[in-house]
Formats: structure tokens, sequence, C-alpha cells
């Protein structure tokens, strides 16, 4: 079997499919896209055409070694993405190739179902009390929501109340029922992300999440100091080598590797497995779409320190395109409990409309984050 082709589709509301094709028929679908950046990452991706066409698609480890090492320069959001994306789709073909699902691939299955969460109150947080009962509703046992908005070095007080009196009306309309995990976003600095997580301590939260950027790490030593809370980061790192140093200084109890960002499934199998060494649990990062999903359930399902797993349905990013709306069998992502079924279908078992994918991809608009600014003017992160 060979690869023939590589075929990229910019889609609402900020995704880039990936299709894989070959000689045999057999095709794989992977989603490479940095969020605000699809186009960068579209250009990474064409720039590894010329190496893959033709190549028998079942080397997947010397593909990911080529990518990654034959550059003198390497690494990044987008070329990892690049790679990412090839990676997912490799190993859907793969799969389709033995007629098994990825994760028999990968060792087997060690659990029957996976468990995930929601998400709740947008970037500017409002009325997640009416939100969290809604998901509460819809048989969700764990919701996240972002802790701030604009957060400058040093901020007031009136922020970290506001957090405060959010979360206590999440408590107070629904008790310990409901597991809550609050996003810091890397929009706290380091001085008030240790008073707002010494804050937070008392409402007994699943985890926090990048108290601060990870450009900023050797901060967690600090903030760790301050809480007893479960400290989760990882979602803009890109490789084994990043996570590293964070699973060495032994400050952080959560890794969130983002499949379609870190090097893909084969890279975050390894980061995973490095991880549980050190006895640090891993909640992999999936705000995106139905393929990035995919992937992370097929290494959901054969990694037993995986122990929740984000899912974008109804995020309030998803203006113009839905998780679903780009499948064949959308069945496949129905939540019972707070839980999802493992995938036993071929691949990465996602079947995807391609009629509808080619439609949608006719002038996608290009997504950019928010640009937020303090009140002073300086720029502030998002």
């Amino acid at each position: 079997m060979k690869i023939t082709d590589l075929e990229l589709f910019k889609v609402p509301p900020r995704w880039l499919f990936l299709k894989m094709s070959t000689d045999e028929g057999l095709v794989g679908w992977g989603e490479p896209v940095i969020e605000g950046r699809a186009d960068t990452v579209r250009t990474a991706v064409l720039e590894f055409r010329e190496y893959l066409i033709g190549k028998d698609p079942f080397r997947i480890e010397d593909h990911w070694q080529y990518m990654y090492r034959c550059g003198f320069y390497r690494g990044g959001p987008e070329v990892m993405s690049a790679i990412a994306g090839i990676d997912q789709a490799l190993w859907d073909i793969k799969g389709k190739a033995l007629n098994v699902p990825v994760y028999e691939l990968l060792g087997g299955a060690c659990r029957s179902k996976i468990r995930v969460y929601r998400w709740i109150g947008g970037d500017r947080p409002d009325d997640v009390a009416k939100e969290a009962k809604l998901a509460s509703e819809q048989g969700y046992t764990a919701i996240k929501m972002n802790a701030t908005e604009e957060m400058h070095y040093i901020d007031s007080y009136r922020k970290i109340d506001a957090v405060s009196a959010r979360v206590a009306a999440i408590r107070d309309a629904l008790g310990q029922k409901m597991d809550i995990a609050v996003d810091f976003h890397g929009r706290v600095h380091k001085t008030m992300a240790k008073v707002l997580a010494k804050e937070l301590e008392q409402y007994r939260l699943m985890f926090i999440e990048e108290p601060v950027l990870p450009q900023n790490n050797e901060a967690l030593r600090e903030i760790a100091r301050n809480t007893s809370t479960p400290i989760a980061t990882g979602e803009r790192m890109f490789s084994r080598w990043e996570f590293k140093n964070l699973l060495e200084d032994g400050y952080v109890d959560i890794i969130q590797p983002d499949l379609s960002h870190a090097g893909g499934i084969s890279e975050c199998k390894k980061i995973a497995a490095m991880a549980e060494a050190y006895d640090v649990a891993v909640a992999p990062h999936c705000p995106l779409g139905p393929v990035a999903l995919g992937a992370c359930i097929q290494l959901d399902s054969c990694t037993p320190n995986v122990f929740i797993q984000e899912q974008s349905l109804g995020i309030h990013y998803n203006q113009g395109g839905e998780l679903l709306d780009y499948l064949e069998n959308p069945e496949i992502y129905q939540y019972r409990d707070s839980f999802i079924d493992l995938i036993p279908l071929p691949g990465l078992g996602v079947q995807m409309n391609e009629e509808k994918i080619r439609e949608a991809a006719k002038g996608a608009p290009t997504w950019k984050n928010p640009v937020w600014r303090n009140e002073d003017g300086t720029i502030a992160e998002w």
C-alpha cells in the first residue's frame, strides 16, 4: 500500500481536516490545526506532502521520526500540529487496513468507558450556576469553566472575589455532586495566580488548569505551595521533551497534551507513559472537532492514567459548526452519565461526511482568538 494524496479542508468553526488517500482505496483522516493559525499548519502539512507521497502508511514511527528529526529546526506549535494530524491519519489507515480500532494496535483496551466533561460559561464566565444545572440535567458529572476576564500582573481583589462567587454559586446549586475544574487559561500572572488558587481551595475543585503560561512553569512551585487543589497544564506543550522538565519538577498533578498539537497519537502515548512513571494523571486537551476527539478516545481506551476527557459538544467556540455536523456516524459521541463508550470500529472509528466537508470548506472563515487589553491599554493574555 502507498500514500497517493493529502487534501486539506478548513471548515467552520475553526477546524482543519486532513484526508490521506492510498492506492488501495483506504482513506485516513486527521485534524492538524492550531486554533487561529489553520493556514500556517496547512502549509506545514503540505511541506511534508512531497516526502509522504509514495510511502508505506504502515511505517508510522519511521515517518514520525523523519518529520520531526530531518529538519535542522524542529518543534513548535505549527510543525508539531502538522505532524499530529498526519500521524492521526496514518493510524486511521492502519487500523482500517487491519480491521481493528487503533487502541488494539497500542496494547488493547484497559477500560470499558471514559469519563467526559462539558464546558460552561464562555470566555467571560456568566450565569454559570444555570449552565451547571443544565449540564447536570444532561447527565454530566463534571464541568469546566474559565476563571477570569482580563487580569493584570497585579490586579484588584474584586476580580478574585468575582471568580469565587461564581464557583460558590455552582456549589450552592449542586453541592458536591458536580466536579468543577477552573481554567486560568494562562490569563493570570504568577502573583495573582497564587492568590486565586488559595481562594478557590475551599471549593474542593477537580483541578485548576494552566494557572500560569507554560513559559512560566517554574512558578508552579509557588502555586503548589499555596494550594492542595490538583494542578493541570500542558495544552500548549508540544513534545515529550517539553513535558520532561515539567514532570521532573514534580509540581503538576495532571497533564493535558493535545493530540492535534503535540505530535499526534504516537507522541501523546509516549508522553502519557512518561507521566505514569511520575504518578501523574492525564486529561487530554480537546476543544476541537470529531477527528481530534476520535484520536483522543483511541488513546484514552488504552492508557490507564487518563481519568477524564475534554470534548467540544456545545462549547462556546463552536459558531457555524458543531462536533457532530461532519460525521456519518454521530452516534459514536453519545454520552451517558458523563461517560462515553469505547469506539470499537476500525481505525479512529470516525466516519466523515466528505460531501458536507467539501461544501463547508468553500469560503470558510479564518478564526482568530480575541485580542484583550487591560484597563490601562496594555495587552492582556487571552
